[in-house]
């Protein structure tokens, strides 16, 4: 007898779950499962990410948030967030949605750079055509948001080396539930914000997974 999802959880949703855990990615990325919003859409999940600095490769693992030294400053963290509302909503243009966010610290001269913000939402779209998504075809109503912060430290603090903050929000509407690829793209976007150079070709990836806790959380309505 073939097993369906658990009591509540659309079809739809448990098989954009099943696609996630099985995603293949680079070791630097490590994912951890947190709250996801209650109030945005009827079934949600949400990731965190965070980009470490010499991560070791090793083998396949649900979440190895525990393996490594927490005084190791990440080189870029981020969140994956999936909405999914049966009914679909307008501004989607379907029913599920993709909110991505990305935070790295930068060298200061880039602050000054009038291309910074063009730039780092030019990742957004190499991010999705190096998952193999194509806009229009794979993924819809993309939009999103460029910040940046240059901090300068004064009085007690002054010395201190100027630092700059970038923030890219992304989103966008999937159209399947094949999510796996959205979330190698939100993970590629991660490692670009962190300098990550690229895998050489013909370098395989690891697999990294998440919790399944659909029947905790992801059947929590508005």
């Amino acid at each position: 007898m073939t097993s369906g999802p658990p009591t509540g959880v659309p079809v739809d949703f448990a098989a954009a779950l099943a696609d996630l855990r099985r995603q293949a990615l680079r070791s630097e990325v490590r994912l951890t499962e947190i709250p996801a919003p209650r109030r945005v859409a009827p079934f949600s999940v949400a990731l965190s990410g965070d980009v470490l600095p010499g991560a070791p490769p090793g083998p396949a693992a649900r979440d190895r948030s525990d393996d490594h030294d927490h005084s190791e400053e990440p080189l870029a963290t981020g969140r994956f967030v999936v909405l999914h509302d049966p009914a679909g909503q307008e501004a989607w243009h379907g029913t599920f949605r993709v909110v991505t966010l990305v935070r790295a610290s930068l060298e200061p001269e880039m602050a000054a750079d009038p291309m910074l913000a063009d730039v780092a939402w030019s990742w957004v779209g190499e991010a999705l055509e190096s998952a193999g998504l194509v806009r229009g075809t794979d993924t819809v109503a993309e939009g999103g948001t460029v910040t940046r912060v240059l901090s300068h430290s004064y009085g007690a603090l002054e010395g201190t080396p100027d630092a700059v903050d970038l923030e890219i929000r992304a989103s966008w509407t999937p159209l399947d539930t094949r999510l796996g690829t959205h979330l190698s793209a939100w993970a590629t976007l991660l490692t670009m914000a962190a300098g990550v150079p690229p895998l050489p070709e013909g370098v395989a990836t690891l697999t990294r997974r998440f919790t399944d806790r659909s029947k905790q959380r992801h059947t929590v309505g508005p």
